[in-house]
C-alpha cells in the first residue's frame, strides 16, 4: 500500500526524521538551523533549481511547437497541455523529502560533539596503515599524483559536491513525466542522508586531515583545504562558544560523498540516461573517491562504507516508489499494489487543448492572409 503513492514512504521516514531532529533540538537547548550553501539557504536554493528547470523543460518545446514569435503564448500552451496540479504536486513533495532530510541530516551531524564525541579515528588509521601494508594512503596519493595541479582539480571536484546533486535532482523531477522515476531519485538521494548519519553515531570520527592535521599540510592552499579550515573554525566556535550560531560539520564514517556520488552514479546507470554523461558521472566519482583520501576527509574504511550505502539507497528508492524489476512486472501484469498515478493530462483535456490551439493556429493564418 505504500508503494501506491511514490513519496509515501520517503514522507514518512523524512517526517520521523525530522521529529527526532526536534527533539534532539529540544533535549540539547541548541536552535535547529538551515545549512546555506550557494544560492543561499536550501529552502531558496531548491525552489530556485525546481524553476530553472521547469524553464529549460517547457521552453524549448513551446519554440519547436510555436515558434520563436509566440514563445510566451506557447509557454503558456504547454503547461496547459503537459501539466498537472499533480505533477507540480510530485515535484514539490521531491524537493520537501530532499530538503527535510537533508537539514534534520544537517543538525543531527552538528549534536555530535555533544552526545557521540570522536573515538574510534586511531583505530581506523591503524586500519589503513594496515591495508596499504605499512604505508599512510594519503601518503601513497600524495607520491603518486603531486601536489600541484592535480591537487587543484580534485579539489574542485570534492567541492562542487553539494551544487551538483541538487542539480540532478532537480532535473529528474522536472524533465522526467513518469513521477516514480524522480520519486526514486529523490527517496535515494533522502535515504542518503538518513543512513549516513547513523552511521555517524555509530562508528563517531572526525577524518584522518582534522585527527593527524600534520600530514596534510603539505596540500595546503586549495579550496578543499580551505573548506577544511573553515569547518575546523566552526566547530570549535561550537564547541567553546555556546551561543555560537554555527553549525558543526566534521564527521568521517561513512562518507557521504562517496556515497551520494555513488547513488547519482547506479541511478543513472538504472534509468540508461545517455551514455556520455554517464562516463562523465563515473569519472567525477573517481576523482571524489580520490579526493576523500587525498585531502584527508576520510579513511578507505568511510569510503567502503559509503558505497555500501549508495547501493542500498538505490535498491530501498527503487522498492519504496514501485520501480524494481518484480515491482515493474506485477504492475505491467495490473496488480493494484504498484499503481502509480498518471500525472498527465486526461485525453478529454488534450483534445480541448489540441482544439483550442488548432483553431487559435487558424486564426492566426487567416489574419496573416
Amino acid at each position: 500500500m505504500l508503494r501506491r503513492n511514490p513519496y509515501t514512504f520517503i514522507g514518512i521516514v523524512a517526517l520521523g526524521f525530522a521529529i527526532i531532529a526536534v527533539t534532539f533540538s529540544i533535549q540539547l537547548d541548541i536552535k535547529l538551523r538551515d545549512p546555506e550553501g550557494f544560492l543561499g539557504p536550501a529552502y531558496v536554493r531548491l525552489p530556485l533549481l525546481a524553476l530553472m528547470f521547469f524553464a529549460a523543460g517547457i521552453i524549448p518545446q513551446a519554440i519547436g511547437r510555436y515558434g520563436i514569435k509566440r514563445v510566451v503564448w506557447g509557454v503558456r500552451e504547454v503547461i496547459r497541455t503537459d501539466w498537472t496540479w499533480a505533477r507540480f504536486g510530485y515535484i514539490a513533495a521531491g524537493l520537501l523529502a530532499f530538503y527535510t532530510s537533508y537539514v534534520s541530516y544537517r543538525n543531527l551531524k552538528g549534536y555530535l560533539p555533544e552526545l557521540r564525541p570522536p573515538t574510534w579515528d586511531l583505530e581506523l588509521e591503524r586500519f589503513d596503515h594496515w591495508l596499504f601494508f605499512g604505508n599512510y594512503p594519503s601518503d601513497v596519493l600524495h607520491s603518486l599524483l603531486g601536489t600541484g595541479i592535480v591537487a587543484q582539480v580534485i579539489a574542485v571536484i570534492y567541492v562542487s559536491y553539494l551544487m551538483l546533486i541538487p542539480i540532478t535532482l532537480g532535473a529528474y523531477l522536472v524533465l522526467n513525466r513518469d513521477v516514480s522515476i524522480g520519486a526514486w531519485y529523490a527517496t535515494a538521494l533522502s535515504l542518503n542522508w538518513i543512513l549516513g548519519t547513523i552511521s555517524y553515531y555509530i562508528l563517531p570520527t572526525v577524518g584522518p586531515a582534522f585527527a593527524f592535521p600534520t600530514r596534510f599540510e603539505v596540500i595546503d592552499g586549495t579550496p578543499a583545504s580551505e573548506l577544511q579550515r573553515s569547518l575546523f573554525r566552526a566547530g570549535r566556535d561550537v564547541i567553546e562558544n555556546e551561543a555560537s550560531t554555527s553549525i558543526y560539520g566534521i564527521a568521517g564514517f561513512a562518507s557521504l560523498h562517496v556515497s551520494v556520488v555513488f547513488t547519482a552514479c547506479l541511478f543513472f546507470e538504472m534509468t540508461k540516461i545517455h551514455p556520455l554523461l554517464r562516463l562523465t558521472a563515473w569519472i567525477y566519482f573517481v576523482g571524489t573517491v580520490l579526493a576523500t583520501v587525498y585531502f584527508g576527509w576520510h579513511y578507505v574504511s568511510d569510503d567502503l562504507a559509503g558505497l555500501a550505502i549508495g547501493v542500498i539507497s538505490v535498491w530501498g528508492g527503487a522498492w519504496a516508489t514501485g520501480n524494481t524489476k518484480r515491482q515493474k512486472a506485477r504492475a505491467a501484469a495490473g496488480h493494484p499494489d504498484v499503481d502509480i498515478p498518471d500525472v498527465r493530462p486526461h485525453d478529454d483535456e488534450l483534445e480541448k487543448a489540441q482544439t483550442t490551439a488548432g483553431e487559435d493556429d487558424s486564426d492566426t493564418v487567416s489574419s496573416r492572409a
